[in-house]
């Protein structure tokens, strides 16, 4: 498995552990966190795909 997608994966987790947090203070929604965690994935993918080549 390639060591960057591991590393997106770990960021992913760790962002979510995060954004969780900040939800409960902010009190988002669950729409909004899922736009937040959608937005991350596409942003992540795009970065990845960039280092592929």
């Amino acid at each position: 498995m390639d060591s960057g997608l591991i590393l997106l994966i770990f960021l992913a987790f760790l962002f979510a552990w995060g954004l969780n947090r900040v939800r409960r203070a902010l009190r988002f929604g669950p729409v909004a966190y899922f736009g937040v965690m959608v937005a991350f994935v596409i942003a992540m993918l795009a970065i990845w795909g960039q280092t592929i080549r």
